[in-house]
């Protein structure tokens, strides 16, 4: 039978509408794997609504929930993320000047 990861509240949405949902919580190994395929879910409906700025900016929020989970699950401070992401921008640069390198 198909699996996967939903948000917290889908159980009692779906218990609203009548129906009764067959979950169970994950150990913390399956609930690791189980995240890293919604990053890479929510990776390809961000690339799959990159022509539509509404849909593209909720899509986005969604990719955001999914780091964030990752990184609270492995005990990683976003602050610490948003720390690293600016001295990497300093030495690493950025993508600003969409420079495009033919190969």
């Amino acid at each position: 039978m198909p699996k996967k990861l939903i948000r917290d509240k889908i159980p009692e949405i779906i218990k609203n509408q009548g129906r009764n949902p067959v979950f169970y919580t994950a150990d913390e190994n399956e609930y690791k794997n189980e995240l890293f395929k919604k990053l890479l879910e929510e990776t390809n409906e961000v690339l799959e609504e990159k022509m539509n700025k509404e849909k593209l900016i909720e899509e986005l929020w969604d990719l955001l929930e999914v780091v964030e989970a990752i990184a609270k699950l492995e005990k990683i401070d976003m602050q610490e993320i948003l720390k690293i992401k600016e001295q990497k921008a300093k030495t690493n640069w950025r993508f600003e000047e969409r420079f495009i390198l033919e190969m």
